[in-house]
Parts: C-alpha cells; sequence; structure tokens
C-alpha cells in the first residue's frame, strides 16, 4: 500500500524548499524550488508550445550536471524575467556554480499564459516577475500553500480555475517521491462536468475529496471542452511541472523520470500534450536518501512518478479559492 509523506508535498523530498510570490491585480506569480545542495536536473517537454529558460543545458549530453533552483512562473514570456529575480537572490546568499572568484546560480524556468485571466496586464514599463522571483526565495520554506497561489494564482483550465498542487509518495525501499505543478491546462481535469476528477484512481486519503469515479460515467466525459470561447491560439495554456526524488539518479536517468511524470498528466488532464500547450516537467534527484533504485523497484518508482504527477494535477484545481474579477469558477462551487 502506497502512502504519501508527512506533509504530502514535494518538500518530502529531502533537500528541497519551495517559496510562492503573487501580485493579486495582476492575478499572476511566480513559484521556486530551491535545492539545499545542487541537485541532478532534467526535463521534458511534450506541448507544443513551450517558454523555457535555461533547458539545454539539463539534456544528458550537456556538461552541467546540477541546479540550485527551478523556477515556475505565469505571465507568458514575460515570466521568464522571474528567473533572474531567483539568481539575484540565490548570488546574494553565495549559491551558485563557481567560476574563479564568480558565483553564477543555475537557474532553469518554464512559464504559462496566464494574460486573459481578468487581473490587470497593464503593470507599466517592466513586468512585476523579477522581483516576485525574489520574494519567492526569501518565502521558501518546507511547508507552503496549494491553489490559488504562485504560478497557480492566475492559472485555469477547461472551465475551472486551475491552480498550484503537489503531493508526495514513499515508496516500500524508502525512496521518496514529489510532484509540484502549476496547472493552467487546455483541457479539463474533471470527467465531464462533474466534480470527479480523472486523476481519481490514484487518490491517497481522500486529498481531493475522495469521490472517486461517476457511475455511469457522464455522457460528456469524452468531450473536449474549450476553455476559451474564441479558437485556441499558440501559447494560451500550459501545465508545468518539478517531479522530484531523494533517489540517487544520473541525468539521463531524470530524464526518464521526467517522461514518466507526463503520463500523470494524462491521467489527470483530458486532453493533454496538445499543440497549444508548452507542457513541461523538470526533474530534480537530491540524492539525500543515498538509494539508488535497483531493477526490482524501477517500475514502481517510475510508475510513481506518474500516479504522484497526477494527484497533484487534480490537488491544485481542488484547493483553488474565489477572488474578486474571476473569469471561471472554483471547483468547490461546482455541483453533481
Amino acid at each position: 500500500m502506497l502512502k504519501s509523506g508527512p506533509l504530502n508535498l514535494i518538500t518530502d523530498v529531502a533537500g528541497l524548499r519551495v517559496g510562492n510570490a503573487a501580485d493579486d491585480k495582476v492575478k499572476s506569480g511566480v513559484t521556486v524550488v530551491l535545492c539545499d545542495t545542487p541537485a541532478t536536473a532534467a526535463v521534458q517537454v511534450l506541448g507544443g508550445a513551450p517558454g523555457t529558460r535555461e533547458t539545454d543545458l539539463l539534456e544528458a549530453h550537456n556538461t552541467v550536471e546540477t541546479v540550485n533552483a527551478v523556477v515556475l512562473s505565469g505571465g507568458s514570456a514575460f515570466g521568464l524575467d522571474a528567473a533572474s529575480g531567483v539568481q539575484a537572490a540565490l548570488r546574494e546568499k553565495g549559491v551558485g556554480f563557481a567560476v574563479r572568484d564568480q558565483i553564477i546560480p543555475i537557474v532553469p524556468a518554464a512559464i504559462l499564459f496566464d494574460m486573459l485571466n481578468g487581473g490587470d496586464k497593464d503593470w507599466g514599463r517592466y513586468p512585476p516577475y523579477r522581483e516576485l522571483g525574489y520574494d519567492a526565495v526569501q518565502a521558501a520554506d518546507r511547508d507552503f500553500a496549494l491553489g490559488t497561489v504562485g504560478a497557480g494564482t492566475g492559472a485555469l483550465t477547461a472551465g475551472l480555475k486551475g491552480g498550484l498542487g503537489s503531493a508526495s509518495t514513499v515508496l516500500p525501499n524508502g525512496v521518496t517521491v514529489g510532484a509540484l505543478v502549476a496547472v493552467n491546462a487546455t483541457g479539463s481535469v474533471t470527467v465531464g462536468r462533474s466534480r470527479h476528477f480523472w486523476a481519481a484512481p490514484f487518490e491517497l486519503d481522500g486529498e481531493f475529496a475522495g469521490l472517486g469515479y461517476p457511475s455511469p460515467l457522464p455522457d460528456d466525459a469524452a468531450r473536449v471542452f474549450k476553455k476559451y470561447e474564441e479558437a485556441n491560439s499558440a501559447a494560451a495554456n500550459t501545465t508545468i511541472a518539478v517531479i522530484a526524488t531523494d533517489a540517487v539518479l544520473s541525468k539521463a536517468a531524470g530524464k526518464r523520470l521526467a517522461i514518466s511524470a507526463h503520463d500523470g498528466f494524462t491521467r489527470a488532464i483530458w486532453p493533454v500534450h496538445t499543440p497549444f500547450d508548452g507542457d513541461l516537467v523538470f526533474a530534480l534527484a537530491t540524492g539525500t536518501s543515498g538509494i539508488t533504485v535497483g531493477q526490482e523497484d524501477v517500475v514502481d518508482f517510475f510508475a510513481a512518478a506518474a500516479s504522484t504527477m497526477a494527484r497533484a494535477i487534480a490537488r491544485g484545481v481542488h484547493q483553488a479559492t474565489a477572488v474578486p474579477g474571476d473569469t471561471m469558477p472554483v471547483w468547490s462551487s461546482r455541483k453533481g
């Protein structure tokens, strides 16, 4: 029987902290995952419209093995500024890759599109994301809120507000897997227009209402709902996430972990990985458990990446809260 970690958050993976910052007027925000010591990192992009920074260095054939932080941000391309704020905060703390007397924090980032959510995007000459990134570092802790916070502040899905979600799984061999996700998908996380989550088979301890699947399935279960009434446009959506573990992994194995976590997207969102999503998963391996996953455990390990991610997606939408000016309802308001 699988169980979650004590916080049921990505920070159950020892060596990680998470910080959130948001601008309520803009209806957008930033989430940062900080690594107490540099963590092995990888990435997998399966959406057709990604927005990223420093992802090429994460490929297994490239030199840099570890990162100091990973950033998830709203703001579309403007949100890439958030990584500069995170870099500034880490440099002040002396955290980064040392090149003689210079410290260079390694901070990959990904962004989601939240420009049409009712927030005031008339921010003047410069967008707020650099400062939000800096503030997110200052707020970093092991415990943090879910839902309408950080990068999930302005997130939307097909018919419901999105949000920031997280979950963890402790495997029988002692390895912990954790997921963090900003859910801003083209698709829907519920079965049709019901309150039941697609991720229901993986739910632990009623963490997103314990409803299971509806029986019988509603007639609209396979329907593709539109997020916006007008035609979709490139970069108008995106679910961005981090999958993490305390196991010892190479960059290549981290890539496989990120790939497996995308299976959690497919079990929690319908449809997903469209040409109009920038769907991306970063992988982090802190190695703090000292455990290398053996052949006898490898299938369970990668399956846990998928199930933990699916749970995190449902939790992000389940925890979203209503605020003035919302363009979509929250899950808690849905009936039936």
